[in-house]
């Protein structure tokens, strides 16, 4: 099949101007880096969702599901076959003490939300600048609360398009682990469970929060976040500072002078410079150290 037949086929499926050919995915991940994808469309109800990934797997398109692209490095070559992007399922609901959203809403802005609503148990997320979806996959966390503590449950899609209700247990929710990035599931929608707070107090927290957040890492600078999951028994970006490698890297990409365990993209990286830096990272901490740093990003596409 050729690219114009999967546009041809996605367009029975969602509105033409949700398809796009060429798209450059700099504009899409929060590097601002990576090359471009042959076909990127973003569903408008979680029913085109269902049937593009039932679509892709019938067909045998290669398939990724790209977030906000706050976790994921593409690299420069692009990605080739579709790349599907939920940010247009971002509706949030709220019902007493329970929040219902769609997969593509920003955690930050469920979060924001909660606080509206004086709902307690979601401030830990006031910072986490990935999707709903994202945060699922990775049990996302912060300052002491991760995903697992509020989910009860997740709606996905499995490879083949079909509909999965997984409960708090079934989604296998670890550190920076679940079932959801173990089988390659889509997220459409997720409900958790808060408590009724004082907006005064969640406020001051959220507030506390970003403050630390903040003053602590290298915002002004696109990044993947925290590049590197914490090891067993050791901080991974105390490792990098005590390697002496802040302001270090390969071409524009360099280890953050503010927080070393975050690669800035400096205005002119490209995806290989920070994939290189990565590298070098991981290579000196494991001579200095003989500590193996596990990436918490995802690295996909092509050279």
């Amino acid at each position: 099949m050729t690219i114009e037949q999967w546009v041809k086929e996605l367009a029975s499926i969602t509105n033409k101007e949700n398809i796009k050919i060429n798209e450059s995915l700099k504009k899409y991940t929060m590097t601002k880096l990576g090359g471009k994808a042959d076909v990127f469309v973003m569903p408008e109800t979680e029913e085109e969702a269902e049937e593009i990934v039932k679509y892709t797997y019938e067909n045998k398109i290669p398939l990724l599901l790209l977030g906000n692209g706050s976790n994921m490095i593409v690299r420069d070559g692009g990605v080739r076959g579709i790349v599907l992007n939920l940010s247009k399922l971002n509706k949030i609901q709220i019902d007493e003490n329970q929040v219902y959203a769609q997969s593509g809403a920003l955690i930050i802005d469920v979060s924001k939300k909660a606080a509206e609503a004086s709902l307690t148990g979601l401030e830990f997320a006031c910072g986490i600048p990935g999707s709903v979806g994202g945060a699922m996959a990775m049990n996302a966390g912060a300052y002491g609360g991760e995903i697992k503590d509020i989910i009860v449950h997740s709606t996905v899609l499995t490879k083949q398009g079909k509909r999965l209700v997984l409960t708090k247990d079934e989604l296998e929710l670890g550190y920076r682990k679940s079932i959801i990035a173990q089988e390659g599931y889509i997220v459409l929608s997720s409900l958790f469970q808060l408590e009724k707070g004082n907006k005064e107090e969640i406020d001051a927290k959220i507030a506390d929060l970003t403050f630390k957040r903040e003053s602590k890492q290298p915002l002004e600078y696109p990044s993947a976040g925290s590049v590197f999951k914490r090891p067993p028994g050791y901080f991974a970006g105390k490792l990098i500072q005590d390697s002496g490698l802040q302001g270090k890297g390969v071409g524009g990409a360099e280890v953050s002078t503010k927080h070393a365990g975050f690669i800035i993209n400096k205005g002119n990286a490209t995806a290989t410079d920070y994939i290189e830096t990565i590298k070098m990272v991981q290579r000196v901490v494991k001579e200095k150290f003989n500590v193996d740093l596990e990436l918490e990003v995802k690295i996909v596409g092509e050279d």
